[in-house]
């Protein structure tokens, strides 16, 4: 019997083309895991060094000859403790790989290139990578570990390989994103590997907001029965520990701790948290700024930014017009007060009035319409983006997915800001994360919640003027957006052909706005932008497939 072997999972939060301050984390973490984990080995996430997913960066030359130096550094500068570090390997723009090294006493023991290149949703490795072929197996402290990366995992090829080529554990690097119910998927896809091979896995994963991707971590070890032996948490970057045992007659068995499992609205809300923190952090903003309107929108995105930076970073204003209800005043200044952040008040009617005055000539003889609405939404934006200039405070879009969909928002007005927690939230979703911060500590007032709501952009507005119920209209979008359902399914399935038809077309017609929204969180499996990417100019009409 050998002695046990302490493998920690370094389930870090790497910065997108900084190789620098990432090995540098890199190079803490295994020093900590060596002398508080007493740890022999610490295995990384996919592309450590660069950060996932650095997209056009791989372009550049220079990043690939960063990435080499710092796999130098870590050869050289750490000692008494091996890795498993994820990078590039080859030349860019040539033959590049997403590759992996296990790195001991100054040497590379192996190299690992991926084989799967994933080309779907929000992934282009095939724009930069080549695929690898080969298994790579290394031998450590007499356990023989077979590496893959991410996407290999998902098939049976490599971990069939690593287990031909003699492995006896399996070592799986990944930058896999969060959205809702992933978590799952990927414990099922990781056990259906382990009863292929009848070898235990060690699934490390990152942690952290990329842009509108957001990383949960929940690294987690399987048994070679197929029983999870170890869940690192959700959220967090840790150091996570399990010891491995090495026996002849049952081959390896594994022992670690089991974090408790988030419920689904906490892991949205958390990851909604985490996102938005990170963007702020890594773009390095001092503040941010949002215009609260007393509505369930603006609220919960000001309970978020709380949540992630602190009250002292952040401030709202709210911009009453004539038909603002004296409610959304009251609602919006007790929320500001309870979450303690600065709140002020700035009338708009004034600049209204300059508008409409202003314009008279153009709009004589013509009804008002939504283009009076739209003025006092832009004349928000305005404000917002000017206390934002002058304050270096990064402005906050408010809009919630349902609205991104149809339309329902306004270019250069509510549309306006550098972020949007909410872009990939439903309305429903969020009168439900609305609860679940209130569960947390009572923070958004209840009237905000239970009243119905509204732009206030018109005398005795509410939404459901001109949108059919929040219910119906998300389950709609839901099948329409994330499951590409087309007219005839969604009637079929019993919706109402007229309403199916109008919400299709305002879905459609409204793709430019989305193309001018600011970036946001994703949390579905087919968000708005590098999720989704239709034409803006298209002939494929609803209505043709209704006159057939």
């Amino acid at each position: 019997m050998n002695d046990d072997v302490c493998l920690v999972m370094g389930q870090i939060n790497p910065i997108v083309g900084d190789v620098a301050a990432n090995v540098k984390l890199v190079i803490s973490a295994a020093e900590r895991a060596r002398d508080e984990l007493n740890a022999d080995l610490i295995v990384f996430p996919e592309l450590t060094l660069t950060g996932y997913p650095p997209e056009d960066l791989l372009l550049r030359p220079g990043l690939i000859k960063r990435v080499e130096k710092g796999l130098n550094q870590l050869k050289n500068k750490i000692q008494g403790i091996a890795i498993v570090v994820g990078h590039t390997s080859g030349i860019a723009r040539e033959e590049l790989y997403n590759a992996a090294s296990f790195i001991a006493d100054g040497e590379c023991l192996g190299l690992y290139l991926k084989q799967h290149l994933p080309n779907y949703s929000v992934f282009d490795e095939k724009r930069y990578f080549v695929e690898g072929k080969e298994a790579c197996v290394v031998e450590y402290k007499g356990i023989r570990f077979g590496l893959t990366i991410c996407e290999d995992i998902w098939f049976a090829g490599p971990a069939s390989q690593a287990l031909d080529a003699g492995a006896e554990i399996i070592l799986n690097l990944n930058a896999s994103p969060f959205r809702q119910g992933k978590w799952q998927l990927r414990e099922t896809e990781v056990k259906q590997r382990v009863l292929e091979t009848g070898l235990p896995i060690v699934y490390v994963n990152q942690v952290g907001g990329q842009d509108e991707l957001i990383f949960d971590g929940c690294s987690f070890a399987l048994s070679a029965q197929g029983d999870k032996v170890a869940l690192a948490p959700a959220w967090q970057s840790s150091l996570y520990p399990l010891m491995i045992s090495k026996t002849d007659k049952q081959g390896l068995s594994l022992i670690g701790g089991i974090t408790a499992k988030e419920s689904e609205l906490a892991m949205v809300y958390q990851g909604l948290v985490c996102g938005l923190h990170d963007y702020i952090e890594k773009n390095n903003f001092s503040s941010v700024v949002i215009g609260l309107s007393g509505g369930i929108d603006s609220a919960l995105t000001l309970a978020l930014a709380v949540d992630a930076i602190g009250p002292e970073r952040v401030s709202t204003v709210m911009m009453p017009s004539r038909y603002t209800a004296q409610m959304s005043l009251d609602d919006a200044d007790e929320m500001a007060s309870i979450l303690g952040v600065e709140h002020q008040v700035i009338a708009i009617d004034d600049l209204f009035e300059q508008f409409l005055s202003t314009l008279s000539e153009q709009f004589a003889g013509t009804k008002v319409d939504t283009t009076e609405e739209n003025i006092q939404a832009r004349i928000r934006g305005v404000i917002l983006m000017a206390i934002s200039n002058k304050k270096g405070a990064m402005v906050l879009s408010t809009g919630n997915k349902s609205e991104m969909a149809v339309g329902y928002s306004t270019l250069y007005g509510d549309m306006a800001g550098g972020f949007s927690p909410l872009k990939d939230v439903y309305k429903t979703l969020v009168y439900q994360l609305s609860e679940y911060r209130n569960s947390l500590s009572h923070v958004i007032p209840s009237r905000i919640i239970t009243r119905p709501p509204s732009a206030e952009l018109a005398a005795d507005q509410v939404d459901q003027d001109s949108l059919p119920p929040y219910e119906v209209l998300d389950a709609l979008l839901e099948r329409y957006i994330g499951d590409d359902w087309c007219f005839e399914d969604l009637v079929s399935a019993g919706a109402d052909a007229e309403i199916v038809a109008r919400i299709i077309k305002m879905v459609d017609r409204s793709e430019y706005k989305r193309r001018q929204s600011p970036p946001g969180i994703r949390i579905t499996s087919r968000a708005f932008g590098r999720d989704r990417r239709y034409p803006i100019t298209s002939g494929y009409e609803v209505k043709a497939f209704q006159d057939e």
